[in-house]
């Protein structure tokens, strides 16, 4: 019974330990980057024409090479991700995670902060 409970503190300490972490979009500000540091919209290109944050650059995760375009990307600062209602973004924050990126999920998505500014 130790050990079971044992492999389960284990577990949850290693699950808390995550680079990823998350921001409501409304909250955040282009002030918030640092010179290394990127702002990254993960929709269409049809999505980003229509709108986006001054700065951002757009790397849908849809296309077929999103993985490629991430071969020359440095990983010294931190990537912020958004995306229209934060599915897409959610998605590619676990997966930038995992490759080892320091990345801030920008929840609620264009969506919500549109909405805000109404």
């Amino acid at each position: 019974m130790k050990k079971i409970l044992s492999l389960f503190v284990l577990a949850l300490l290693l699950f808390s330990c995550e680079q990823k972490r998350q921001m409501p979009i409304t909250d955040f500000s282009n002030d918030a980057l640092g010179a290394k540091d990127l702002l990254i919209d993960v929709r269409t290109p049809g999505e980003f024409a229509e709108g986006h944050f001054e700065g951002a650059v757009n790397i849908d995760w849809m296309s077929d090479d999103f993985m490629a375009s991430w071969d020359t990307i440095p990983k010294g600062g931190k990537v912020y991700l958004y995306c229209k209602k934060g599915g897409r973004s959610a998605m590619a924050a676990h997966v930038l995670d995992s490759l080892g990126y320091r990345v801030v999920d920008l929840t609620g998505g264009w969506d919500a902060l549109t909405a805000e500014q109404e």
